[in-house]
């Protein structure tokens, strides 16, 4: 086993014999064989799309598929044999198609005609022999950029995946996962060519967290600022993580009028702010938890039934195994999967379960300050910026985890001075979202955007107020302090990248698997910077 997909790697190095999240090294492989798997598929498809073959099917399982192997989603050894098979088996078909319509039939690439092996161990063995993330480059620092991109990928494939279910989908997406997946097989390919499709890699996963917007927006109206509550309702609960909005409005839907209160957990906070979700479900009442601090506690005290929409935890344990159901492509061994949006098994486990005996008080917290809101109020922001009453921006946002040194996240928020504004997003935020810093002239100083994909939001608030202002966006008093843990994360910093946007401070700590070559183009290029100290930072960027 290696992998050093996510920021947590052990060491900073590479898990090797177990995943830091609790991944094990079968899996591990069964992963790395789907992805070779899927630069074959992909082969095929470029030539399929060069003969103006319908890739509707394919396109679709290359976002679930490369989804699936994102940090946290699926666990579960015998899903991954499925997907191995059956992603071969739409390869086999595809080349048929090619060949049918006249196109190129043979590849001279073994990703596009290897058979999957029959056994696990098999399979396994397979995956050894393909290399997985230590398969041969031209260079190690190509090496460490086909990683970047292919890390950049799963993100992307999450985002339009999500958008693919909410009915926005953009040819354009699934031609460039593909058209990069294929280029990863390629051994001429430097360092040049693989910083083009890096960048082409943001650029396209900017236009999935568009349709993402699109299909969230489209469906449950732009998010408005709203109050949630982080106590408490006497009665049956169900607790909804994850990312998916579909899913919790079909748990919304089917639970309703029977007595369940629903809650969110996560990256489900902003699902509050909007419209047709909050306002129309009366019984979908507040937030549980944070992202990862204490969550296998909270998990374990809570008195319902917990849903998993995406990847957001790591590997359960048994303290809560029984009350917890998967969705989606989440899956664990020994974890019930809810099939077809068929949420009747959660919501007949949260009605065994006792749930909350009394009410219990708690702070409360504002979501909904997504672009329609922010830009809402954009003239008397640029007002007080004008007055010097608003200094500086922070975007502070990114992923949570549970590995040491994320406390530097709220030690920063809180040391902001008052004269500055705190945005924020993803689940980042849950090391800082509950702290009271005031108003600045009845402009709250943090405004939660959303969610990870609402990265888009802040951009285009960003590119908003560098109009209004009349210049660049790295001529703003904005500055970007970002967490990562995931591949998500991966794929808007390529987008910011692509976009380019300097002066980005990056922690915990550096992605393992950039080499020091590419750290030092990456800094030359666009001025990215480790974490230091909050005091450090803050005096660095406000001098």
């Amino acid at each position: 086993m290696f992998c050093y997909q996510c920021e947590q790697t052990s060491k900073g190095e590479g898990c090797t014999k177990i995943g830091v999240c609790g991944k094990t090294a079968e899996v591990a492989a069964l992963q790395d064989l789907l992805i070779y798997g899927l630069k074959g598929l992909s082969l095929v498809a470029v030539e399929a799309r060069n003969q103006k073959l319908d890739l509707a099917e394919v396109n679709r399982f290359t976002l679930q598929a490369t989804f699936s192997t994102l940090t946290n989603v699926d666990f579960d050894p015998a899903r991954f044999v499925e997907l191995i098979g059956r992603c071969a088996a739409l390869r086999e078909d595809l080349k048929k198609k090619v060949k049918q319509a006249g196109g190129k039939a043979d590849f001279g690439q073994e990703a596009t005609a290897f058979a999957p092996a029959a056994s696990v161990d098999a399979l396994v063995a397979q995956a050894e022999k393909t290399g997985g993330v230590k398969a041969p480059a031209a260079d190690p620092d190509a090496q460490a950029l086909r990683e970047l991109l292919i890390y950049g990928l799963k993100g992307v494939a999450a985002y339009a995946d999500h958008a693919w279910i909410l009915g926005k989908k953009d040819e354009s997406v699934y031609a460039f996962i593909h058209e990069a997946f294929a280029a990863t097989l390629n051994p001429a390919l430097g360092v040049n060519d693989y910083l083009g499709l890096v960048l082409k890699c943001g650029e396209t996963n900017l236009k999935a967290m568009e349709l993402l917007d699109a299909g969230n927006t489209g469906a449950y109206g732009h998010p408005v600022p709203t109050k949630v509550p982080l106590g408490h309702k006497k009665g049956k609960a169900i607790l909804v993580s994850g990312h998916d909005l579909k899913d919790l409005e079909e748990i919304l839907k089917q639970s309703a009028g029977k007595g369940i209160n629903v809650y969110t957990h996560g990256e489900m906070l902003p699902c509050h702010g909007y419209p047709e979700l909050k306002q129309k479900y009366p019984h979908f009442f507040g937030h549980y938890g944070t992202a990862w601090q204490n969550q296998a506690k909270e998990f374990a005290k809570f008195p319902g039934a917990i849903v998993m929409t995406t990847n957001c935890i790591q590997k359960p344990s048994d303290a809560y195994r029984d009350n917890i159901f998967t969705a989606g492509l989440v899956g664990w061994p020994g974890v019930q999967h809810i099939a077809a949006g068929n949420f009747k098994p959660a919501i007949d486990k949260a009605l065994a379960l006792p749930g909350f005996n009394e009410d219990e008080a708690g702070k409360e917290v504002m979501v909904g300050f997504a672009r329609n809101t922010v830009m809402s109020v954009a003239g008397k922001v640029i007002e007080l910026v004008k007055a010097g009453k608003i200094k500086h921006f922070f975007l502070v946002g990114g992923c949570d985890g549970a590995k040491p040194g994320r406390s530097y996240y709220t030690e920063f928020v809180e040391k902001v001075p008052q004269d500055c504004v705190v945005l924020t997003l993803a689940c980042g935020k849950f090391r800082f979202f509950d702290q009271d810093l005031g108003a600045i002239d009845g402009i709250p100083r943090l405004l939660d955007v959303g969610q990870c994909n609402d990265a888009y939001s802040a951009i285009q608030i960003a590119v908003a107020l560098a109009k209004a202002f009349n210049c660049g966006v790295n001529d703003l008093p904005l500055s970007m302090i970002l967490s990562w843990y995931e591949q998500k994360a991966v794929a808007i910093l390529l987008t910011l990248l692509y976009l380019g946007i300097k002066n980005i401070r990056l922690g915990p700590s550096l992605p393992a698997f950039v080499s020091p070559n590419v750290l030092n183009v990456l800094v030359e290029k666009f001025s990215i910077a480790p974490i230091k100290t909050p005091d450090e930072d803050l005096k660095a960027i406000l001098k």
